[in-house]
C-alpha cells in the first residue's frame, strides 16, 4: 500500500466513523448486512406555481409577435421541472428536482433508469459518469442534463438518508450559519421583498434588443423606479434572460445604468456567445457579469472560465447535472477566484453548495414570494429576516412525499 492509498483508507475510514452508517460510504457495499441496491426510478413533470398558466401555449397575434422570440416551450426553465423518485431494497427513498419535462421524464424511462436499476446508489460519482458518458453522443446539453440533475439529486438525497446526514454536511459543512437571500422578480414585484426585510433585489429585464431605443428607455425608467424604491443602500442587480442579445447594446446601456450602481448585468446575451460574454467582461468596469444559469456541466463552464466570460457563475443544480456537476463547478470558480451564486439557490436542492461556498455570498429566492403549489413549498428552504437557514434533516430535508409529487404530475 503506498502513502496515497493509506490516506485515502484513513480519510473513508474516518468519515464513515464520523456519520454513523451502516456501511462505508465509498467502495464495495457488498459485505453489509444485504447490500443497498436501487429498485425502482420514477420521475414526473410537476407543478410549482399556483398559476394556472403553467403549461399553457401562448396566443400569438402575428408571425411577427415579439412573444415568438421569448417562447420558451414547456422543457425550459422551470416551468418544465421534474421530481425523480428513486426507491431503494432497504426503504430508502430519494427525492430529486430536474427538469425538461415529459421529454427528460422519458430519458429517465428509457435510458437512465436501464444504468441504475440493481446498483448501489451510494456510488453517485461512478454513476453520474456513466450516465453522462451514455448520452454523449446526443445529451452534452439540454434536456438530458435536466433529466441527470433530477436524477443525481435523488441520488444525494438517498446517501444523506442513509447516513443520518443533511446533504451539506456531506459536502464539508456549511461556511456560514445563515445566507442572505436575494429576491427575483418583475419591477413590480419589489415590494413583496421588502416586506419579507430582504435586502438584495434582482429585476426582470422583459424588452431587449427587439425594442430598439424605445425598450431601452421604458427599461431604464423602469429601473430608476426600483432604485428609488429599494432605496440607495439595498443591493440591485437585473436580469435580462438573454434579450439584451447584442455586445453594442448591452456595453451601451451598462453604461447609462452606471447611477443605479449595479452589481451585477445576469446573462445579457445568448449563452453561445462566448466571446461576447468575452468583450462585456473585459470592457465594462462600472458592475459584474453574471453567467452559466443555462450551460451544463463542467465542461461548458470550463470554457467560460478559460475565456473569461463571467465574473459570476451561476450554474443551476437541476439543470447542469446535479448536486456532483455543481460541486464540481464550485471547485472550479474556487480555483479560478470567481464569485459563485447557483440559480435558484433557495430551493432545498441548491441550498447546500450555497453554504459549503466560500465563494457563494447569497441564495437567490425560491418560493417564498412565488405563490408556489405544496410541492414546490416542500422543496423551499426556511426562510427568516432575509436569511435562509440550513436543514438539518438527512438528506436534502424536504417533505416531499411520493403521493404530493403524484398530486402535482402534470399529465
Amino acid at each position: 500500500m503506498n502513502r496515497r492509498q493509506f490516506i485515502g483508507g484513513v480519510l473513508a475510514a474516518s468519515t464513515a466513523a464520523s456519520l454513523k452508517i451502516s456501511e462505508p460510504l465509498f467502495g464495495d457495499h457488498n459485505t453489509a448486512s444485504g447490500k443497498l441496491k436501487i429498485t425502482s426510478v420514477d420521475a414526473y413533470p410537476v407543478k410549482l406555481w399556483e398559476r394556472s398558466s403553467q403549461g399553457k401555449l401562448p396566443e400569438f397575434t402575428s408571425d411577427y409577435d415579439p412573444k415568438r422570440w421569448r417562447y420558451t416551450g414547456p422543457f425550459a426553465q422551470l416551468a418544465s421541472a421534474i421530481v425523480v423518485i428513486i426507491k431503494t431494497n432497504q426503504g430508502v427513498t430519494g427525492y430529486g428536482l430536474g427538469a425538461g419535462g415529459k421529454v427528460a421524464c422519458e430519458i429517465i424511462h428509457g435510458h437512465l433508469r436501464n444504468l441504475l436499476l440493481g446498483t448501489n446508489p451510494l456510488n453517485i460519482e461512478m454513476l453520474w459518469d456513466q450516465m453522462f458518458t451514455s448520452g454523449n453522443f446526443y445529451g452534452r446539453r439540454g434536456v438530458f442534463v435536466m433529466a441527470l440533475s433530477g436524477v443525481d439529486c435523488a441520488l444525494w438525497d438517498i446517501l444523506g438518508k442513509h447516513a443520518g446526514q443533511p446533504v451539506y454536511r456531506l459536502l464539508g459543512g456549511t461556511t456560514k450559519e445563515r445566507i442572505p437571500v436575494y429576491h427575483t422578480g418583475d419591477p413590480e414585484n419589489v415590494e413583496s421583498g421588502l416586506k419579507l426585510d430582504i435586502q438584495h433585489f434582482k429585476v426582470v429585464c422583459r424588452e431587449g434588443l427587439p425594442q430598439g431605443e424605445a425598450g431601452k428607455r421604458r427599461t431604464l425608467k423602469a429601473l430608476n423606479e426600483v432604485r428609488k424604491t429599494i432605496g440607495p443602500d439595498r443591493t440591485m442587480m437585473i436580469e435580462c434572460i438573454a434579450g439584451w442579445d447584442d455586445v453594442d447594446f448591452t456595453i451601451d446601456m451598462a453604461r447609462r445604468m452606471e447611477h443605479l450602481k449595479l452589481y451585477w448585468i445576469e446573462e445579457p446575451l445568448s449563452p453561445d456567445n462566448i466571446l461576447g460574454y468575452e468583450r462585456l467582461v473585459s470592457e465594462i468596469n462600472s458592475t459584474r457579469i453574471a453567467n452559466g444559469e443555462h450551460e451544463y456541466t463542467r465542461f461548458g463552464f470550463a470554457e467560460l472560465i478559460r475565456h473569461k466570460a463571467a465574473d459570476v457563475l451561476q450554474p443551476d443544480v437541476s439543470w447542469c447535472g446535479g448536486v456532483t456537476s455543481l460541486r464540481r463547478i464550485g471547485a472550479m470558480a474556487a480555483a479560478a477566484n470567481l464569485e459563485f451564486t447557483p440559480h435558484r439557490g433557495g430551493s432545498l436542492f441548491g441550498l447546500p453548495l450555497c453554504l459549503s461556498s466560500t465563494e457563494c455570498n447569497w441564495a437567490e429566492s425560491f418560493g417564498i414570494t412565488d405563490n408556489g403549489t405544496e410541492l414546490m413549498n416542500a422543496m423551499s428552504s426556511k426562510f427568516e429576516a432575509g436569511y435562509y437557514l440550513p436543514s438539518d434533516e438527512p438528506g436534502f430535508g424536504t417533505s416531499i412525499t411520493e403521493d404530493m409529487v403524484k398530486e402535482h404530475a402534470i399529465s
